[in-house]
Formats: C-alpha cells, sequence, structure tokens
C-alpha cells in the first residue's frame, strides 16, 4: 500500500505544505487528494511569493490588479483567496465526510500583525468572510499578542491554524488560549462543534539551532544531535493526551468541542546526514497532523516505513530534555529565539511578495 495512505490508518493526516495555481489547474492537487490521501493543504507568505513569482498562470490576473487602485495587500489577497477558496473546494468532500476533522485549507493574517492583538482578529475575521469557506483555517502566529488573538478568534467561532511554535511552553500557552476561547463560546450561546483548530509545533529548525550548541560543546554532547525536535514533538503529544482526553477538557468535549490536534510543521531535513523523513517516520500516531512540502511527500511515497510511533519512547525524550539541561541548554530560551527568526523570515517573504503586486 501507498504509505501516505498507511499513515491515514494510524489515525495521522498528512498535509501538503504548498499551494499554486499550478498546482490546481494542472490537477496536481486534485491527484494528491484522491491518489495520496492529502487531508489538507497549509500556505505562508513564502510559499506564495515562490507560486507567484514563478507561476504563468497569475501574471493576466496581476496585470489586470495592477490597474487599479489598490494596495499590494489587497492585490495580493485578490491573488491568493480564489487559489485557497478552489482548494477549500476540492477538499469539501473531506471534510463533510469527516465530520469537519479533516479537509482544511489555512491562509495567514499579514506578518506584520504578529505583535498586533486587535489587527490579527479584525484581518482573522476579514479574511474568514472574504474566502467564506467552513473548512477555513485562519493562521496566526502564537507570539503573546497571537495568543491573545487566538483566543479572541475561537471565541469568535473562527477556526485557526496557529503557526510558529518552537517550545512546550508556546505549546501550553497556546492550547490554554484555545480552552479560554472555546469556553469564551459555549457562555456567549455558541456552538464550538463547527470550530477546529490545529497547533503547529515546528521541528528542522529546533535541531537546526540546538545541534550548533552542541557542537560547540563538542565531547559526549555530540550524541544529542539530531533527536532534540522529535523529543519536542513527543513530550507535546503527551501533553496533548493528558489535556484534551483528560478531565480538562471533558465539559467542552461534551458541548461538541473538538481537541486542538497537534502538527508537525518545518519537516523537510535540513541537515543531509540526517534521514529524510526524520520528522516524519517517529511521529505518526492518532489525531495528528504532519505538513510535508513536496520533497518530503515524495520521500515518504517512495520509501516511507509506517507504524505508529509517536507514543513510543517518551522516557527517551524525557532523557533528551534532562540531558540538554544538564548542559545548560535551554529550550525554552531556543524556542524564543526560533520564533523571532521566523517571524523574521515570514517578513521578509511577505514583504518581497508585496513588491511583486505593487
Amino acid at each position: 500500500m501507498n504509505p501516505l495512505l498507511q499513515v491515514r490508518q494510524h489515525g495521522q493526516q498528512i498535509w501538503l505544505d504548498n499551494l499554486s495555481r499550478t498546482l490546481l489547474n494542472d490537477g496536481h492537487l486534485a491527484r494528491f487528494v484522491a491518489e495520496d490521501g492529502i487531508a489538507g493543504v497549509t500556505t505562508n507568505p513564502a510559499i506564495f511569493h515562490k507560486a507567484i513569482a514563478g507561476g504563468r498562470y497569475y501574471e493576466d490576473d496581476l496585470s489586470a490588479l495592477k490597474r487599479q487602485a489598490l494596495s499590494a495587500e489587497a492585490r495580493y489577497e485578490a491573488l491568493v483567496i480564489p487559489d485557497v477558496q478552489r482548494a477549500c473546494d476540492l477538499l469539501v468532500p473531506l471534510h463533510r465526510d469527516s465530520g469537519g476533522s479533516a479537509g482544511y485549507v489555512s491562509l495567514e493574517v499579514s506578518p506584520a500583525l504578529a505583535h498586533d492583538a486587535d489587527g490579527t482578529v479584525s484581518a482573522g475575521l476579514r479574511l474568514k468572510a472574504a474566502v467564506n469557506r467552513p473548512n477555513l483555517l485562519i493562521k496566526v502566529p502564537a507570539t503573546p499578542a497571537g495568543v491573545d488573538a487566538i483566543e479572541r478568534l475561537i471565541a469568535e467561532g473562527v477556526s485557526v491554524n496557529v503557526t510558529l511554535m518552537f517550545s512546550l511552553a508556546h505549546v501550553e500557552a497556546v492550547a490554554s488560549a484555545y480552552l479560554r476561547g472555546l469556553s469564551r463560546l459555549c457562555a456567549a450561546g455558541g456552538d464550538p462543534s463547527p470550530v477546529m483548530s490545529v497547533a503547529s509545533l515546528f521541528l528542522s529548525r529546533v535541531d537546526t539551532l540546538i545541534d550548533k550548541q552542541l557542537e560547540d560543546l563538542g565531547g559526549d554532547a555530540l550524541d544529542l544531535r539530531g533527536k532534540s525536535a522529535v523529543a519536542t514533538a513527543k513530550l507535546a503529544y503527551q501533553r496533548y493526551l493528558a489535556r484534551f482526553h483528560g478531565e480538562e477538557f471533558a465539559a467542552l468535549k461534551a458541548r461538541g468541542a473538538r481537541p486542538q490536534y497537534m502538527l508537525w510543521a518545518s519537516t523537510g531535513t535540513k541537515n543531509p546526514a540526517y534521514s529524510d523523513l526524520l520528522y516524519v517516520e517517529p511521529l505518526i500516531g492518532a489525531e495528528t497532523v504532519n505538513t510535508l512540502p513536496d520533497a518530503t511527500l515524495d520521500a515518504l511515497r517512495d520509501h516511507g516505513r509506517i507504524d505508529s510511533t509517536l507514543a513510543r519512547d517518551v522516557d527517551g525524550a524525557e532523557a533528551q530534555y534532562a540531558a540538554l539541561e544538564r548542559l545548560g541548554i535551554d529550550l525554552g530560551a531556543a524556542g524564543e529565539r526560533l520564533q523571532q527568526e521566523g517571524l523574521a523570515q515570514f517578513e521578509q517573504a511577505f514583504a518581497a511578495l508585496l513588491e511583486l503586486t505593487a
């Protein structure tokens, strides 16, 4: 069997970390859904910059938009919202048949709003209305302002993909905001059952940073390389299970609320010395999502070894954390640094994107 379809049998969804008109117009995304069981799509400013800069299908629309008195950001949205709508429509049958647990497409608020909670809430509500599809996720970064906005958007019944999480502290803050938002929604008489959220934990960048610190220490510290990101994901999943399958969530679950699935992001291996499926094969488990770039998707289809691995060797993950702590490596501080660097990268990509549409 296709390994991508095997993953689904273990309760995990595979989403594509890419979207473009080429994927839509040439039928590639439809084939991924039909043949590989792709159950969702994620986007970000870098993905859309690549799509618009290199995609022949955007040229005529962009030329027409540039003749209108619109801002660069309004032109960008006019280009990508139809793509997001088409991807949503392609996944609507899966969204319907799964009872709303799969078949989502993510669209990110402007990275310029990362420290503006009010602006993020306004943008999230506006983009939700503009796309007008039940299977849209509004993507919001897990900054302090973003966490505030996540709670408020959930309270408004907006489904959210939380992005740029790099640590267990981020996981805790985001899950707490989700629960507060659901409680507010229910207290106002709202129905939580249509609300979906995923919490995206970025992986490869964690190893890139921590490995460098381990190499600077040398000696036995070198044996810890390439293990920090997977350990973080395994420990995050244990917290997910305790929270969303325990008493803390029971009352909201009885009202129809959904757990906030963990999503593994940044899953393309950056170190060529490591397996190209380092952030896939050890992290297969129920009620999770792994969003893959094209190359990692191809690798999984070609030679993926599939089993329920996510809940295994939790002791090893704890030991990795303890060993790093003994060495003075602070994973919480690393997460804050990585989040700021990730924001800067998205801001640069968004600025470059707006240069295309200016």
